[in-house]
């Protein structure tokens, strides 16, 4: 079976857990890894065999994946940044046609997750907690009232890119933002959390993985520890209600503050802490495989308490 990682980039992890639950499962399988920089890209070194493509934003983009796919007999395609996921999802059908199974959310639920106004507005309306937030360009003309101090994200942003905290409005001013690009967040303070969530073909709710995040580095987890929370667990659950289509691998973020837990963040893909869950026992690549192969779902909410992710660097050292 060959599994496609694309825009790979540093997902050797990923990929890893996706050997290990083939193997589970008695299955001989390789991972192909394409990315827009092959030669600089970790996973790309590491992958069974690599393939430059252009960046998600061309036109022949989709084709090109799908070339990839048909010449190297491709059963599961596994996207993994923000920008590829609407592409892609729109795409779906020529996948499925040419028998990929590609591993994305509806593209309405992908259009919910990539905007972060429309993520608060669908959360607000579901009864979900969480900050109040405004287009900034509705906060600086006065149509929308908000709190200091704020976080400005870019509407659109991914990886803690683009992100600014004002704590007045000329703090804000002097960040020069351009406003129609940004949304204002009243910015929560308490634990930050990570859930890392598996939702079936049928869009039921299989598991709900948090972890408390410890550590970052640029923007990505880089020491944390699962925790089992009932309140954590009620909030995946409605957000597989309110974001309807959500399918296979999506995470959410949270700050437990002390009115409690509230959802900032929606992301429609693997997140990037997501080794841990599978290390606990949430084995979201074994479950894609049995949706893939059309074999009877293993898929449970079963999974250690109490796992520590501890992350270091590693290398891989290759002449190009």
């Amino acid at each position: 079976m060959n599994i496609c990682i694309t825009s790979s980039g540093r997902r050797v992890e990923l990929g890893k857990t996706f050997l290990h639950d083939a193997h589970q499962l008695g299955l001989a399988a390789q991972i192909l890894a394409a990315d827009s920089t092959p030669q600089l890209s970790a996973a790309c070194q590491w992958a069974a065999a690599s393939f430059a493509v252009p960046r998600c934003t061309e036109p022949e983009y989709v084709e090109r994946i799908l070339t990839i796919c048909r010449t190297q007999h491709v059963k599961i395609l596994i996207p993994t940044i923000d920008t590829e996921l609407s592409i892609l999802s729109a795409a779906h059908e020529q996948f499925r046609q040419a028998g990929v199974h590609l591993v994305v959310s509806d593209s309405a639920a992908v259009r919910v997750a990539r905007d972060k106004q429309l993520t608060a507005d669908v959360l607000i309306q579901a009864n979900v907690p969480s900050p109040r937030t405004a287009r900034l360009a509705d906060f600086l003309s006065g149509a929308a009232s908000l709190n200091f101090p704020l976080i400005l994200k870019r509407v659109d942003g991914s990886s803690s890119i683009g992100i600014h905290v004002a704590h007045d409005l000329s703090e804000l001013r002097a960040l020069n933002l351009e406003a129609p690009c940004y949304v204002a967040q009243e910015k929560l303070e308490g634990p930050e959390y990570t859930v890392n969530c598996f939702a079936d073909l049928n869009g039921r709710l299989r598991a709900a993985v948090p972890h408390r995040r410890i550590e970052t580095r640029a923007g990505e987890v880089s020491k944390a520890v699962t925790e089992r929370r009932e309140d954590l667990q009620k909030l995946a659950e409605q957000i597989v209600q309110a974001v309807p289509g959500l399918r296979g691998p999506f995470c959410f973020q949270v700050i437990l503050t002390s009115t409690g837990a509230k959802v900032f963040e929606i992301n429609a893909r693997f997140g990037g802490g997501y080794p841990l869950a599978h290390a606990a026992g949430a084995t979201f690549g074994k479950w894609i495989i049995e949706e893939a192969l059309c074999r009877p779902s293993t898929a449970h909410n079963n999974w250690q308490d109490g796992l520590a992710m501890l992350r270091y660097d590693a290398a891989v050292f290759k002449k190009i």
